[in-house]
């Protein structure tokens, strides 16, 4: 259990978001006139960084700063994110498991985040369908 908290915790005092919405766009400032920079998909984690009005400002796992409207966000769950490409994802916890079938998945496919047993992560990708990574392979919000 200390594992799983752990896990979750930012390395500063950013506020974690995951995106609710089927897809959401990522702007280069607070407001649809903004140029769209990034359209990303359900689960997707984020990180904030400041607020202007209804609009955050925010970062990704590259440290890429973003704007997208609050509505966007939830924070009722934590997501995760690839960090690399061709990062397989298994039936099971550990790499004694088999890759899921539609494995191995790329850099930035998002997920929410079910449950952490030891140094794996269950999650759940937009569709419903569940596998197990191991947690160096992704970023949690």
């Amino acid at each position: 259990m200390v594992t799983a908290a752990f896990l979750f915790v930012s390395g500063n005092s950013a506020e974690a978001l995951c995106i609710k919405t089927k897809k959401a766009n990522l702007r280069k400032g607070p407001g649809v006139k903004h140029e769209k920079l990034w359209e990303v998909l359900k689960y997707m984690p984020l990180q904030k960084v400041a607020r202007k009005g209804a609009w955050y400002k925010v970062k990704d796992l590259d440290g890429d700063i973003y704007w997208a409207h609050q509505k966007l966000f939830t924070k009722k769950f934590k997501c995760a994110v690839i960090k690399q490409d061709k990062t397989n994802l298994r039936t099971g916890p550990g790499t004694k498991h088999k890759p899921v079938e539609w494995s191995p998945v790329d850099k930035y496919f998002s997920m929410k985040v079910m449950r952490v047993k030891n140094n794996w992560v269950e999650v759940m990708d937009a569709a419903g369908d569940k596998a197990w990574v191991h947690r160096p392979l992704i970023w949690i919000r």
